[in-house]
């Protein structure tokens, strides 16, 4: 695929690495239609054609892999990272992310991890890769997979009219954060033409920055962290620490897995041979597709109502 000059310098294109052969076809050929460059004018047979050859070798990894995502490793923390791990669980951000189930932090091997998101965007593992030394020490590689301090991407925004607010954002962990009645205490730097009695935060951000995984019983479905899971496999590094969280039953994986894991949960955790992150690194599967670069928008708006009532 042609991706034009003019367009590349000006950072509207970026390459992702995609795992052809996963259903739904439909939805691959769509976003190829809509988002990859040219998309429109390539022919639906030849894009097909490749997604078949994905599709045929995930039917022949079934019957040579069969069982491999049932032997994913795990091991406990070496002592170096326990210390670490202590710490970053009695963070505010970590006590509210992984509030409802069980949860321990240990090496998960990478290579057998099961992964539902289908791409990864390259420009962006790169830069990870280069702060990946396959020889970097125990705390290190800790501070890589679970970083306390953060470089976030800058959010935009604007004042639409009185009632609504757009925020924008290149990164795709761009999300609306639960609501806040705020007591008048924790508003500052505000003036006001008179007192304040109470404010409601509606709040927007990022995610929390964990490396984790999802298991029900032998399997482990890598959640959380895919451009760090990819760098460091890139890097040789087969094992990482990862904070594990524990499903026994589907009400349990309602409360933390994406919908696209909670609607075919069997996919993922009773196939013979489901979709693992060494696929990105199968030539076989993996395709890089010149995609129009994307930004996140959310739109903030409010309703005020008053009323007059007689007191009871």
């Amino acid at each position: 695929m042609a991706v034009a000059d003019g367009e590349a310098a000006r950072g509207a294109v970026r390459d992702e690495l995609w795992l052809l052969g996963q259903p739904p076809l439909r939805d691959y050929l769509d976003f190829v239609r809509r988002l990859v460059v040219d998309g429109a004018s390539l022919d639906p047979r030849a894009l097909t054609d490749k997604w078949r050859e994905a599709n045929d070798r995930y039917y022949e990894l079934e019957r040579t892999e069969a069982g491999v995502a049932d032997k994913a490793g795990r091991r406990p923390l070496p002592k170096a990272m326990r210390s670490l791990a202590e710490s970053v669980s009695q963070t505010a951000h970590f006590r509210r992310t992984f509030d409802s189930l069980p949860v321990t932090i240990e090496m998960v091997q990478l290579d057998r991890l099961v992964v539902y998101q289908p791409h990864v965007t390259l420009p962006f593992t790169e830069r990870l890769q280069a702060q990946v030394d396959p020889g970097m020490d125990a705390e290190a590689l800790f501070r890589f997979c679970h970083p306390v301090e953060r470089r976030d991407p800058p959010v935009r925004a604007r004042r639409i009219d009185d009632k609504r607010y757009l925020f924008t954002s290149d990164s795709t962990d761009f999300r609306l954060h639960d609501p806040a009645l705020l007591r008048p205490d924790q508003i500052v730097e505000h003036d006001s033409f008179g007192p304040i009695s109470a404010a409601i935060g509606l709040m927007v951000g990022y995610g929390s920055n964990f490396l984790s995984v999802i298991r029900s019983d032998s399997r482990m479905l890598l959640h959380n962290g895919y451009h760090r899971a990819y760098a460091l496999r890139a890097a040789g590094i087969t094992h990482a620490p990862a904070v594990v969280q524990t499903v026994t039953r589907r009400d349990e994986l309602q409360l933390v897995a994406s919908a696209v894991v909670v609607d075919e949960p069997a996919f993922f955790f009773a196939s013979k041979r489901p979709p693992l992150l060494k696929d990105f690194f199968d030539p076989k599967i993996a395709r890089v597709l010149p995609v129009k670069r994307m930004e996140k928008m959310i739109e903030v708006s409010f309703e005020i109502r008053e009323y007059d009532v007689p007191c009871a």
